[in-house]
């Protein structure tokens, strides 16, 4: 007997600040299966972008308006930020 996998669902992901540039994008959209999380499109991203992946540890990943950790579960049509660390002066 096959295994179903779960609906894929999709995700919009914006870069912020030098992400831009290291993604050379502003912003994509991933199509991941459903109970995917915020730790499985991070692979995914850094297997398309490689130059993100070294940012990996001071990477801040926003879900909405919300920081989230990567154990987070996304849901179809979720909208992700991911931007450096905010720097004050």
């Amino acid at each position: 007997m096959r295994r179903q996998t779960g609906q894929a669902m999709n995700i919009f992901v914006t870069f912020h600040s030098y992400f831009k540039d290291l993604a050379g994008i502003s912003q994509t959209r991933i199509e991941l299966s459903e109970g995917a999380t915020l730790a499985d499109l991070l692979a995914r991203l850094y297997q398309q972008h490689p130059r993100l992946a070294d940012m990996e540890r001071s990477t801040l990943i926003a879900v909405g308006v919300e920081y989230q950790n990567r154990d987070y579960r996304l849901q179809p049509g979720d909208r992700v930020a991911l931007f450096p660390p905010v720097q004050g002066g």
